[in-house]
């Protein structure tokens, strides 16, 4: 395998979440006085931290959003990821796969660690990942499209930038992978290839993947 560490993503490359989270911002963005479309909100924060949203409705309209914004709008998608959430299809076979080949993999997300933990209890995902391969946008204080996140899991899992493969499915998290200088596999299963420019290759369907790895 010519990598050394596999970084994925966690929204919508392990675990099939963008759906949910993104019809429950979309909802309570309108709810709250600023008229979001499902589209738009996959359009401007998928695969962005949640300071994004604060920073573009500012932007947008001069107002701030609640200071409850974050708790309420966390709680309406952990309800949601433990009723409805599944992981990607064929990730746990590609995981399985890393394994075997004894290739070291971990999780870099814009999401918090708690959120990244309740998908993956929910998902069965936990079995597959230590603690301390799980990194959040939370730990660098800067989310994608900056490398900070990308960088720190690298350092932290001990492999150069240059020997670390991303796989991501947001334009944002192929613009940090770009940055900090690693190849990039973008997922196209909810967003087309044109929109993810700069990634290294692409793929669909999880059963692709292990092919891109070699």
């Amino acid at each position: 395998m010519r990598y050394d560490l596999v970084i994925f993503d966690n929204d919508g490359v392990l675990v099939d979440s963008e759906p949910l989270s993104n019809t429950i911002l979309s909802g309570y963005l309108t709810e709250l006085g600023h008229p979001t479309t499902y589209e738009e909100s996959l359009r401007d924060y998928m695969g962005a931290a949640v300071h994004r949203v604060h920073d573009l409705v500012r932007e947008r309209s001069g107002q701030e959003l609640p200071a409850e914004f974050e708790e309420t709008l966390h709680a309406r998608i952990f309800a949601a990821f433990e009723r409805e959430l599944q992981p990607v299809r064929g990730v746990e076979d590609v995981l399985g796969k890393l394994v075997a080949d004894g290739v070291p993999y971990c999780v870099a997300s814009s999401g918090t660690h708690e959120r990244i933990r309740v998908a993956h209890r929910r998902t069965g995902l936990d079995e597959w990942f230590e603690d301390e391969w799980l990194f959040s946008s939370q730990d660098v204080g800067k989310g994608k499209p900056a490398p900070d996140l990308f960088l720190y899991a690298a350092q932290h899992m001990g492999v150069a930038p240059e020997r670390c493969v991303v796989v991501e499915d947001s334009p944002l998290g192929v613009q940090a992978a770009n940055a900090a200088g690693m190849d990039v596999l973008g997922f196209t299963a909810m967003t087309p290839a044109e929109r993810l420019t700069g990634a290294t290759g692409y793929f669909s369907d999880m059963a692709e993947l292990p092919g891109l790895l070699v």
